[in-house]
């Protein structure tokens, strides 16, 4: 859900404030929290697809979408993150169709999707393709016409009149949960447990995480996980998510980094201290998401055009070989272009574009090359607009060259790296790299090391 109350551009002019208050205040002298979690295998070289079912086809229903699960598998998409399902409220309803986040019933399917049978052959495709299949879900409120407001009034946070509450004041359609009861924390951990069982679910996307306290999670992975291995996606950024509950987290400062830097407003060496910054605070192993919108960004925020402009491609290549894991947004890799109404229909236009293989390129890129998906990073020197780095492990090398200025760069390559054959993945060309090579305004390289 939208949470942040700030102008979004004036957050990116900050960060960098922000940044140097985040490096002076003590943070990075934190102990860096160890973690239990056990990533599923399945889940290291995976790459994630978020699905906005309503927009997603002219009916906006699972039938319509499981036609294409084909397509979103040879694009590389390997799990598939579900925006809420269950009906949503209609007391307090904005708009016509009303928030997802918004919801009416947890053990139910909203019947403007379908049916529970047809989610669960949406499902049951989806494996058949090798795909993996998350659902968003919202732990913090529920509508206003939940039966839980009638039947356990106790659930719910109450104001100094003993009224029920919003989390937020405009978040209107909700109320927010109670989480000092007991009862209303077992309910939770058995109706999501239900979903993994009834729908043979992968895992959770957990809306607003850290406005639910952080035990409700830790405790709430081992008994899914007594059902099955499960992929757990946080909406937040505190380390210690990872420590014993989630898999990975929102990596919102690096995303307002590429906003920034996109803008000229924040220069690309931020990056690197934004790595440094989580190498210090997060336990190892953890999965860092690295996006250019979402459903928030893209309703609230604004189309990657308008936020990226030509910087699009050379930040999607870093989103995609920096350390992190990818997401791709619905209509991302057609390059869609207008703000998807968050509260009614407003269906996704498809048609034929260049980017849908410049996204298949990098998708298969993270899945098939371990350099991406789990190896080590090195950055090499270079001029303030580039970002040259290496990913590696112990068989496998990857070099990346990103020039994100708005004019030509050169740039020299180490005679180390000028050894061997390299690939560039892009234009499949194999040669061995020259001691310059000249870099257009916003040109990208993407070389793969030969044996």
């Amino acid at each position: 859900m939208n949470k942040r109350k700030w102008g979004f551009w004036a957050n990116s002019i900050l960060i960098g404030l922000l940044l140097v208050q985040c490096v002076t205040n003590g943070e990075k002298k934190l102990a860096q929290p160890l973690s239990i979690v056990k990533h599923p295998w399945w889940s290291i070289p995976a790459t994630i697809y978020e699905v906005n079912i309503r927009q997603y086809t002219p009916e906006g229903t699972f039938n319509a979408f499981r036609t294409h699960l084909p397509r979103l598998k040879k694009l590389g998409v390997d799990i598939l993150w579900l925006m809420p399902v269950q009906p949503i409220g209609r007391v307090g309803r904005k708009g016509r169709l009303g928030s997802y986040y918004a919801i009416r019933n947890y053990r139910a399917v909203n019947p403007e999707f379908g049916t529970a049978q047809d989610l669960k052959a949406l499902i049951e495709e989806a494996h058949q393709l090798g795909m993996y299949v998350i659902l968003d879900w919202v732990a913090n409120h529920t509508a206003l016409d939940h039966p839980w407001v009638r039947e356990q009034p106790h659930f719910y946070q109450k104001d100094a009149g003993g009224h029920f509450r919003p989390p937020l004041e405009d978040w209107s359609d909700v109320y927010a949960l109670d989480y000092t009861q007991k009862a209303l924390r077992d309910s939770m951990a058995h109706t999501m447990a239900w979903w993994i069982r009834e729908f043979n679910l992968d895992g959770f996307r957990c809306d607003v995480a850290e406005m639910v306290p952080l035990d409700f999670w830790d405790a709430l992975r081992p008994f899914l996980e007594s059902i099955k291995p499960v992929f757990m996606l946080a909406e937040g950024e505190n380390a210690l998510l990872h420590q014993r509950a989630f898999d990975m987290t929102y990596s919102w400062r690096m995303y307002k980094a590429f906003n920034g830097i996109a803008r000229g407003i924040v220069a690309p060496r931020l990056i690197d201290t934004l790595l440094t910054r989580e190498e210090a605070l997060y336990p190892a192993g953890a999965m860092r998401m690295r996006f250019l919108t979402n459903h928030d960004e893209n309703s609230w925020h604004g189309t990657i055009e308008k936020r990226l402009g030509e910087a699009h491609k050379p930040l999607a290549v870093l989103m995609f070989t920096l350390p992190g894991k990818p997401l791709l947004y619905s209509g991302q890799e057609i390059g869609l272009n207008k703000t998807l109404r968050f509260f009614n229909k407003d269906t996704i236009v498809w048609k034929a574009s260049p980017l849908t293989a410049f996204y298949q390129t990098l998708m298969h890129a993270y899945h098939d090359y371990p350099a991406l998906h789990k190896g080590a990073y090195r950055r090499f020197p270079s001029p303030g607009e580039i970002c040259f780095f290496e990913r590696h492990t112990s068989n496998q090398r990857i070099y990346v060259v990103v020039n994100l200025a708005e004019n030509t760069a050169h740039l020299n390559i180490p005679a180390s790296l000028r050894v061997k054959q390299q690939l560039e993945i892009f234009s499949k060309k194999v040669s061995v790299l020259p001691e310059t090579i000249t870099l257009a305004p916003r040109e990208y390289r993407v070389w793969l090391e030969q044996p």
